[in-house]
């Protein structure tokens, strides 16, 4: 239930043109371009009477039906107005009670982070500082009122050219909810989910932020994510279980991620500790070693839209090489992968909560559960993630 960007940007970027079936206008609002689109509803660039540019998200009907999802995108709503900073992008107007509910937010032209990696590859030192420290300051702004981002991917962090800018953060924990009341899935992004996102999604607190953090800032050096596998199934196993794939990663900044990437949260920094550690990030040298897979490219289609196919969701996250050799993903996918699915589309990657709970010796036990069913290799559903 993610908003989905257009591979030429969510908010910025080349917008598609409107069809017949989109309204003219929204609230006090009139709409000019489509900018995405997904399964919670569409973004709209509009106008507002004194010319000023934003961007609208209707919620698709389905949910404005649910009285439940408006109480809580209503309560979210007034949380995320409550949002200031330098690096998120503000709510300017909202109306949880309309007929299809609906949230404006500044209008921030720039691609976003999945999208400057496929353009130009990995950052640079004076780069990757700028980002890392404008990400904690907007996470400190989201978290200081009360609001868990939950969905911190590169397709919600726009590169604007003073800094990045964090969007949908008002209405992540609506949602989620949402999903969780009506249907008992997880709802995320596997390649930049935490540990108990995926195994206990009601105790998720403000360290599931810092932890998908620390999963960008390895994914804006190397262009690929420190836990990707060959499924989403296999991806959210070893977000849970093994330990981050860092060899690509240079010091200082290695040694901070590993310590956002800790899979207790009690054991992440904090935020105020988190901007210190970045403050120490040189703006010149290598971020990057020369670790496993790195001649794999340097972002291009592993880092951008066409790699993050493979992690579930298109352009928003990394491909399907992690920089592990086929030995080590063969001997950690052993007694828990179940098969391809439908490959890069990721449309089979979901898999049982339980079994990644329980770990390796859930997958014998899957396999006997499929033959049962009759579903082979190639077709087992994993239900534990519903890659977004």
């Amino acid at each position: 239930m993610a908003w989905t960007h257009v591979p030429t940007g969510t908010w910025g970027g080349v917008a598609v043109p409107l069809s017949a079936g989109d309204p003219e206008t929204i609230g006090d609002y009139r709409l000019l371009d489509r900018l995405g689109s997904g399964g919670m509803g569409v973004v709209y660039l509009a106008r507002s009477a004194s010319g000023r540019q934003v961007a609208v998200k209707v919620v698709h009907a389905q949910f404005a039906e649910d009285e439940e999802f408006r109480t809580r995108f209503r309560q979210e709503v007034a949380a995320a107005r409550r949002v200031s900073g330098a690096f998120t992008a503000p709510v300017l107007d909202a109306d949880p009670d309309a007929e299809r509910p609906w949230m404006a937010t500044l209008y921030v032209p720039g691609p976003t982070l999945s999208e400057r990696l496929t353009e130009r590859g990995p950052l640079n030192a004076a780069e990757l500082r700028q980002l890392a420290l404008g990400l904690a300051e907007a996470l400190h702004d989201i978290h200081r009122v009360g609001v868990v981002h939950r969905d911190l991917k590169p397709a919600n962090v726009l590169m604007a050219d003073d800094g990045p800018r964090v969007i949908d953060f008002g209405i992540s924990r609506a949602a989620d909810n949402q999903a969780l009341t009506v249907t008992g899935r997880v709802m995320g992004t596997p390649p930049f989910m935490s540990p108990e996102q995926l195994s206990r999604p009601r105790e998720v607190t403000g360290a599931s932020d810092v932890f998908s953090l620390g999963t960008l800032l390895v994914y804006a050096v190397t262009g690929k994510g420190p836990f990707d596998g060959e499924s989403p199934y296999l991806t959210a196993y070893q977000v849970v279980h093994e330990p981050p794939e860092l060899s690509e990663v240079a010091q200082p900044l290695r040694g901070i991620v590993e310590r956002c990437l800790a899979k207790a949260p009690d054991d992440r920094p904090g935020i105020a500790e988190l901007v210190r550690l970045l403050d120490g990030l040189p703006a010149k040298g290598e971020v990057r070693a020369a670790g496993r897979g790195s001649a794999g490219g340097s972002g291009g289609e592993a880092g951008g839209e066409a790699g993050g196919r493979s992690a579930g969701e298109a352009g928003d996250g990394p491909g399907e090489g992690s920089g592990r050799s086929k030995s080590k993903r063969k001997e950690q996918g052993k007694g828990q992968e179940g098969g391809p699915g439908r490959g890069r589309g990721g449309r089979d990657g979901s898999g049982r909560l339980a079994d990644l709970e329980r770990g390796p010796a859930a997958a014998p036990r899957a396999r006997r559960r499929d033959r049962r069913r009759g579903a082979g290799p190639g077709r087992r559903r994993l239900r534990a993630v519903r890659a977004r």
